[in-house]
């Protein structure tokens, strides 16, 4: 490893919403769309220990729940469109918005990992 000086929480939250290293902020977090690398390209720092689980998804659905729903709320309220053309606009928003959010989400969620938690650790009962 190299000897960075350490970075502070908002830093290394930054690096993982832009998809880079949470150790150095240079290397790459994934290999592909939402696969995280075994280890940076730069500093060498292992990544493959860090698992988001399904806290990115459940985020997204979160977010676009509340944003197409709430949207979709409004414009039958003031619209009153035929229920294909709700199918027509927010298809297609839920799945654009979801592509777009999961990468940054997964992002943050390995950066808090390396921020909070150490690889090193022993795995305790329960998997806490």
């Amino acid at each position: 490893m190299s000897s960075l000086p350490p970075a502070t929480t908002a830093t290394i939250l930054g690096r993982g919403v832009r998809g880079r290293c949470p150790h150095c902020g240079k290397g790459t977090l994934f290999d592909g769309y939402l696969t995280v690398a075994e280890s940076c390209r730069n500093c060498g720092h292992a990544l493959a220990g860090h698992d988001s689980g399904d806290g990115p998804a459940v985020f997204a659905i979160f977010i676009l729940g509340f944003v197409v729903v709430g949207l979709a709320g409004v414009v039958e309220y003031m619209f009153s469109p035929p229920l294909w053309l709700h199918a027509v606009l927010w298809l297609p928003l839920t799945l654009a918005g979801t592509l777009v959010l999961l990468r940054p989400l997964k992002g943050i969620a390995v950066a808090l990992q390396y921020r909070y938690r150490s690889l090193e650790e022993p795995e305790r009962p329960g998997g806490t």
